[in-house]
């Protein structure tokens, strides 16, 4: 090898040299220096969600979201055991439950008569028929063979006392509904007013209306809120959200619940003891949650980000509030309410195990 082919050599091996070592240098960079607007990574989406823990050890994952109504995924382990219990709506239709007309307004009676299914009733729970159509106001696991059994409820159906159309006076048809508001959970489960549960199905009503540029009330009966709520123009657009969202929970194993926020807020939160009961609750709470995103749809909210600490802080404040009103539904069930100035938790539970928590803000 003659001089002018070793220099030409050392003078490859030299820039192959430089170039590796330029490479490595703009590759471990900090990313605010060696990547330019263009390459930033791109923000978080729905269809690629975080998983974030809390010192609680409550899971979140999410956010998903549709319009003005966003959920987070609570994951957690189950503290239920044995079969799952039919929900309310499941029973009435396949006639295992009857829920009978006692002439009072806020008290009805449940009966169970399956000879081996346990049912969930969930404070919330529409039925619709009757007198007058009626919200549940506790939660309720109704054993098999239970005979009859008293339960707190609401009128939502002001100006109705008879039977309605070719409807059972004295029994109720259907539960496909679950209250489509805060305030109105508020009403029946905290104030436990019906002069107020009657507001709040009004405002509920307009609302809807105005939304749906519609009169969203039924001509059969103005003042029920089922079939307000089985209006065309309202179903229509509670659809949209449901076909976007109702797939968020898929095949996870671990989640136990969501939490609800609209307008860039808090809304509410369920959690149960088990992702079974969670999962056959699901379609009826999203679909509650659609018509409240609809009847707030023309809220001119500011919309901020809510975080995964905003909810931790919102779990954990409520969490350590007084527990006041304690209340024993039947041998079985209790139910209990704590009050934060933010929030309210209303929970559950079967003989000590935990079946439902539902945290509500102001």
């Amino acid at each position: 090898m003659n001089y002018r082919q070793i220099l030409a050599v050392c003078a490859g091996v030299l820039t192959l040299a430089t170039g590796v070592i330029a490479v490595r240098m703009i590759w471990f960079l900090p990313n605010s220096v060696s990547q330019g607007p263009e390459s930033l990574p791109p923000e978080p989406s729905t269809s690629a969600p975080g998983v974030h823990f809390s010192n609680a050890g409550r899971r979140l994952s999410g956010p998903f979201s549709h319009k003005n109504l966003t959920f987070y995924l609570v994951h957690g382990d189950n503290t239920m055991t044995g079969k799952t219990p039919l929900t309310l709506e499941e029973a009435m239709e396949r006639r295992v439950v009857i829920v009978h007309e006692t002439g009072d307004v806020n008290e009805l009676a449940i009966e169970n008569v399956s000879s081996n299914e346990e049912v969930f009733v969930q404070a919330g729970d529409i039925v619709k028929g009757g007198q007058q159509d009626r919200v549940l106001a506790v939660d309720l696991i109704v054993p098999a063979r239970s005979g009859r059994l008293p339960i707190d409820s609401f009128c939502v159906e002001s100006e109705r006392w008879t039977a309605r159309g070719s409807e059972s006076r004295t029994q109720f048809n259907s539960s496909a509904e679950y209250v489509p508001s805060k305030d109105l959970k508020i009403a029946a489960k905290h104030s436990k007013s019906q002069g107020e549960v009657w507001d709040k199905v009004a405002d509920s009503q307009e609302k809807l209306s105005q939304a749906t540029n519609t009169n969203a009330a039924s001509s059969v009966s103005r003042s029920s809120l089922p079939l307000t709520l089985e209006n065309g123009k309202v179903r229509e657009s509670v659809e949209t959200y449901a076909r976007v969202l109702s797939d968020i929970v898929g095949n996870k194993s671990d989640v136990i619940g969501i939490v609800m926020i609209i307008n860039g807020e808090i809304n509410s939160a369920d959690t149960y003891g088990s992702r079974a009961l969670f999962i056959k609750l699901w379609p009826k709470l999203l679909k509650a949650a659609s018509i409240e995103a609809v009847s707030e749809s023309r809220t001119d909210a500011e919309k901020k980000a809510v975080n995964p600490a905003d909810i931790e802080s919102f779990f954990e404040t409520v969490e350590k509030a007084e527990m006041k009103d304690p209340q024993k539904v039947t041998d079985r069930i209790s139910m209990s309410t704590r009050e934060s100035e933010t929030g309210l938790l209303f929970e559950s539970t079967d003989r000590g195990t935990v079946i439902h928590r539902n945290y509500i803000w102001k």
